[in-house]
């Protein structure tokens, strides 16, 4: 018998061993590591005792891990019908039920750690993480898509704050700041894959407007967010300060007018997707500096 058009079915053996990898792979590693490290770093920055910051970065790890391992599994049988190779649950490397196991024991985890935190900052990490959650489960395909995003990263510095001695109330710049990068990391994440989610039937807010609009969109939020970290707190802004400004400013602009275009390509893409990351670094990096200011 001929069995060469049979589409190949792992070996429950291999099916095993590669699971451990799948499940790696299915938790959206990227994003965990760059928000963990950045809640890391912030907390470090903001004068945390030692102890302290090692309970915040393991609190957003099991939150990050619980929200990738949620998205993964829940669009498991859409991530199958488009054929996307990315994703192990998707392909068979990992078990569907597996993942979302991992996914509810990282968010009993992550509500244990985050509480040890103190219960203020518990609840203000909490609402993010479910917000994440909510986005993965519904909110993902509606116009308010953006708004997970904005509570999610705006509730890192409210995790950093009331995580210190006194459980201080955060300072609304770096809120502020938190909840515009957040826009932004939505908007850069779907823009990629717009065109194919509208395939699929998401209409998020990105998707409503339209891999164009959100080009030119994009720049927006981190503007926004640089002029937050600099003129938000008390003290004035220097001229190395307003220099700073300027130059994220014109990085954001100069993304903006390249991606104004319908479609981009070749070395234009790159400057406009390297303008963008500019923006985006200089504004982690300023918030960052700012950490012993946000409480």
């Amino acid at each position: 018998m001929d069995t060469t058009d049979r589409p190949h079915v792992p070996s429950p053996a291999a099916r095993l061993s590669g699971a451990p990898a799948g499940l790696a792979l299915s938790c959206h590693p990227g994003p965990v590591v760059a928000v963990t490290g950045l809640a890391t770093a912030l907390a470090v920055s903001s004068g945390s005792a030692h102890g302290r910051w090692v309970l915040v970065g393991a609190a957003v790890l099991a939150g990050q891990l619980s929200v990738g391992w949620c998205n993964d599994a829940f669009d498991a049988v859409r991530d199958a019908g488009a054929a996307r190779p990315g994703k192990p649950v998707a392909r068979g490397a990992v078990g569907r039920g597996t993942v979302w196991g991992a996914a509810f024991t990282a968010l009993f985890l992550c509500a244990v750690l985050s509480f040890a935190c103190g219960a203020a900052a518990g609840a203000a990490h909490m609402t993010g993480v479910v917000a994440a959650w909510a986005y993965n489960l519904r909110l993902k395909g509606t116009a308010l898509s953006w708004l997970p995003y904005a509570v999610g990263f705006g509730s890192l510095p409210c995790l950093v704050a009331l995580s210190l001695p006194g459980s201080p109330w955060p300072a609304w710049w770096a809120v502020a700041a938190g909840a515009l990068l957040g826009v932004a990391a939505h908007l850069g994440d779907v823009l990629p894959d717009i065109e194919e989610d509208l395939r699929a039937g998401v209409r998020g807010l990105p998707q409503r407007l339209g891999p164009a609009r959100v080009r030119r969109l994009l720049p927006a939020p981190l503007v926004a967010a640089t002029a937050v970290l600099l003129l938000g707190p008390s003290e004035a802004p220097g001229g190395r300060t307003t220099a700073v400004l300027s130059g994220v400013a014109l990085c954001a602009v100069a993304a903006a007018t390249v991606c104004a275009g319908p479609r981009p390509v070749g070395a234009w893409r790159k400057a406009a997707l390297a303008g963008t990351v500019a923006a985006a670094s200089a504004d982690v990096a300023l918030l960052l500096a700012r950490g012993t200011q946000i409480a």
